[in-house]
């Protein structure tokens, strides 16, 4: 009856909970005892219902006292409980434990070792046993065993491991397998033995986690002999390794370099059915490309022929493309595209990114083609991709073509697109061509990015028409947006190149009156058009200038000190430039 007072679920105030279940006391001759109030805790849910609960038996019965019991049962409640209060509620009930001279028990301490955790608690811990005069039982060993590797405390761990095997408790497999894994974290090598050897002695039998445990240690420790051996017992105890034994195992031999053994542990794995998994083929994987045997990849994925699929293809194309070997990434992708009805977007895309990093815009083209076969949809970021290399490769033709067809059949264009065709023009001096295609950007639904206007103003300048480009300098900031580094670098050297020193420096000094700090390449613009003007003094206090700031000179900046020095007998002077643009730099990526 008492306890369906309290899980009453009508709507009314909690306080009247309580308020009935006192009346219903008062109307009883007998009072409310620990033992029936243990056996209505336990039955509530509710951590705080509990509480409350708890706190009020007291003054719902007057002659009530807590007991032992009843706190014990109250800390398990608080153990289950999620609440950030709850540590507060533990030493709480804690300090009316000591105020009511109640002596815990054993399994209260034991609930309070797997509440706390930090290393400050467990001391706690450790006192009550003392002030409580308690001795200690297997379970709590296990409690403090568990929280000590919880704290990554395995000193404590195996000193009190020690302890408990000299007074003769024993642990279950569990229990061994978690300390050997805090000592091999730590590469205690002979206390991690030890404990393993102890496993053996009390004949509980190292299962495949043991073993996997101790081939990790052993191998991270440059041990592999060692760990081979293992691996072998481990078998010949009967225990059936996992992907994870197999992989640690595989880890080890792949850090000695041996690849031969790597291998055949490999197949070991696919024979027993064990699936291999990404990072088992990325072991693989690594040690052939250190030890330049590639060509031994086609024997693993042989082997491994009936676990591939689309995920490892994948994984091994978009890491070969990484790595650099383009082409054994194209023979791996094409398998993939020979056998798999569906491939994964991920690995389509490194493929299209190899092939135009190596240049292949045929293939690559091919590609963004045909994926839609394969169950993937070519997007914008794709085609920029491809378009970008045809930009930098000056394969103005195809650039064109795909676009065209971008806006024709999809993927829509998006700013980045535009950005990249207005440089790619640039590169090549179709400059009224990037001017339609910005105005094209401003009529789209995507508006210019100051990327967008550093591309165009770069057109502008580089093939000579610096006028309209310094009016798009002007335009740009009309819409609010703002000049960066490379805006005003860009500009700087367009006024230098056409010996418009004037200009160059009044825009240097807006740059730096707006706060847009000037860079190394920026200075090494204006040094350069003042030393090729003739303007050694100017040079020289600019210089002063880029030390104050604390920038760093480069080669370029030496290299025009150098003419400052050697070239004032010389009437012409040859400037350094750059191979691709003949300028000092080129915003132009």
């Amino acid at each position: 009856r008492a306890l369906q007072i309290l899980l009453n679920r009508k709507p009314s105030a909690i306080d009247d909970r309580f308020s009935d279940l006192s009346s219903y006391f008062q109307s009883l001759s007998v009072s409310l005892t620990p033992a029936e109030a243990s056996e209505i805790l336990r039955s509530l849910n509710c951590p705080d219902l509990a509480l409350q609960f708890f706190q009020l038996c007291p003054s719902i019965c007057p002659k009530f006292r807590h007991d032992v019991f009843t706190y014990t049962r109250f800390l398990l409640i608080l153990s289950q409980s999620s609440s950030p209060k709850r540590f507060d509620h533990v030493r709480e009930i804690l300090s009316r434990m000591d105020r009511d001279q109640i002596r815990g028990t054993i399994s209260t301490v034991n609930i309070l070792i797997g509440i706390f955790g930090s290393k400050e608690d467990l001391e706690l811990c450790y006192g009550l046993i003392k002030k409580w005069d308690l001795r200690l039982n297997a379970y709590t060993y296990r409690c403090l065993l568990q929280a000590h590797v919880r704290s990554h405390d395995s000193d404590k761990a195996f000193n009190l491991y020690m302890e408990m095997r000299g007074r003769g408790y024993k642990l279950d497999i569990f229990a061994y397998n978690m300390l050997l894994d805090s000592l091999a974290k730590d590469e205690q090598l002979d206390r991690a033995y030890k404990v393993f050897k102890d496993m053996k002695l009390k004949h509980c039998n190292p299962d495949e986690y043991t073993y996997t445990i101790m081939i990790r240690m052993t191998g991270k420790m440059g041990r592999t002999e060692e760990s081979l051996a293992l691996f072998q017992e481990m078998l010949a105890k009967g225990c059936t390794p996992n992907a994870i034994s197999y992989n640690t195992m595989i880890e080890t031999l792949c850090k000695s370099r041996m690849v031969d053994k790597a291998i055949l542990l490999f197949s070991n794995m696919v024979k027993n059915n064990c699936r291999p998994n990404e990072f088992t083929y990325s072991l693989i994987l690594n040690v052939l490309v250190a030890e330049g045997q590639l060509g031994k990849l086609d024997e693993v994925l042989e082997v491994s022929n009936k676990f591939m699929n689309k995920s490892i293809y994948g994984y091994l194309v978009r890491t070969l493309s990484k790595l650099g070997h383009a082409s054994e990434a194209h023979r791996i992708f094409c398998n993939m595209w020979k056998f798999h009805d569906r491939g994964d977007r991920d690995a389509y895309v490194s493929m299209l990114e190899s092939l135009c990093s190596a240049g292949k815009t045929v293939e690559a083209m091919e590609l963004l083609d045909k994926v839609h076969e394969k169950g993937v949809s070519s997007d914008t970021m794709m085609h920029n991709t491809l378009l970008s290399t045809l930009g930098k490769l000056k394969q103005v033709s195809h650039l064109h073509d795909l676009y065209e067809k971008m806006k024709q059949d999809g993927p829509l264009p998006d700013v980045f697109t535009y950005n990249i065709l207005i440089s790619s023009l640039g590169r090549v001096g179709k400059v009224k061509e990037a001017v339609e295609v910005f105005e094209e950007l401003e009529n789209s639904s995507c508006k210019p990015d100051i990327i967008s206007y550093n591309s165009l103003i770069n057109c502008l300048g580089k093939n000579g028409d610096v006028d309209e480009a310094h009016m798009r300098f002007l335009e740009m900031q009309e819409k609010g947006l703002n000049p960066d580094v490379v805006t005003y670098s860009t500009l700087i050297e367009c006024f230098g190149k056409t010996d418009k020193v004037e200009m160059a420096q009044s825009l240097f000094d807006k740059m730096m009156a707006q706060g847009c700090c000037p860079n190394i390449i920026t200075y090494n613009i204006l040094l350069d058009c003042l030393e090729r003007a003739g303007r050694t003094a100017e040079t020289v206090d600019l210089y002063a200038k880029l030390k104050q700031q604390g920038l760093t000179p480069d080669s370029i900046t030496y290299a025009i000190l150098d003419r400052l020095q050697s070239g004032s007998t010389r009437k012409f002077r040859v400037r350094r430039q750059n191979p691709i643009t003949g300028w000092v730099v080129s915003p132009l990526r």
